[in-house]
């Protein structure tokens, strides 16, 4: 589930409140995400939002595995398509963002964090993408190009083909991160505190700004990704990979 605490001055907590599978997101959390995230945006008493996982094991470790049990190319696409929707209205929010991450920031939850206006790390935090260990899918086109203007597209490949975690060190290096706590206890504290000071700063400076950065990258012309999803999501390699991860096995990868 997605839950929200409205704070004073206007600053709105989403937290990712499914600890006990380490905040993976449901098809139907995705939904409620791009749901909530038009709502708050269209609401005027908001004035800052930060998101945050439950638990403190993870900010966001993906997606909940069960949901692709039995995945086609055409779900794979259309997975895809869900996740964007939900992206797409988190870069759409007009107040600053803020991701306040400790423990695992995986695949989905890098996603969402790098629509984040800041990204404040724990000490424990952990970042990466490690589907080429994990499923054997493939990332969309769009959230190869948000990360890659976060941290390089060089960075970007590197964390896929090794399928390798970032401490909160190398996060912090490469770009992913802005901060890092001085311990996981104090995060929260923290990013309430930064929240802050944003909304005690020019409104319409911030919202502006905001939609500069989002205008130049809509300039971005991509070239079509369905090819390489259906590539991944309707191969044996996907449907082993998933059977594999819901065994607490590792796959045996055969390239088909």
């Amino acid at each position: 589930m997605i839950r929200l605490e409205r704070r004073s001055k206007g600053i709105v907590w989403v937290w990712f409140a499914r600890p006990q599978a380490r905040n993976a997101l449901t098809f139907a959390m995705w939904d409620a995400l791009a749901h909530h995230a038009a709502e708050l945006d269209r609401d005027p008493t908001v004035r800052a939002i930060v998101f945050c996982g439950d638990g403190g094991e993870a900010f966001v470790s993906g997606t909940e595995i069960g949901e692709f049990r039995g995945f086609s190319a055409d779900d794979g696409v259309a997975y895809e398509a869900r996740v964007e929707r939900a992206l797409t209205a988190l870069e759409a929010i007009r107040v600053p963002t803020l991701a306040a991450i400790r423990g695992a920031c995986t695949g989905g939850g890098v996603a969402i964090a790098a629509t984040c206006d800041l990204r404040i790390g724990a000490p424990g935090a952990r970042i990466g993408i490690p589907i080429a260990r994990t499923l054997g899918n493939a990332i969309a086109l769009k959230n190869c190009a948000r990360l890659a203007r976060l941290i390089g597209l060089d960075t970007v490949k590197r964390l896929i083909l090794t399928a390798a975690l970032l401490d909160a060190d190398a996060a912090l290096r490469c770009g992913f991160l802005c901060e890092i706590t001085a311990s996981d206890t104090v995060l929260e504290a923290h990013v309430q505190a930064t929240a802050e000071g944003l909304i005690a700063l020019a409104p319409l400076t911030l919202r502006s700004t905001k939609e500069m950065v989002r205008r130049l990258a809509a300039l971005e012309t991509l070239p079509s990704d369905e090819d390489l999803l259906r590539l991944c999501y309707g191969s044996a390699d996907f449907a082993r990979g998933v059977a594999a991860f819901l065994e607490k096995q590792p796959a045996e990868w055969t390239g088909s």
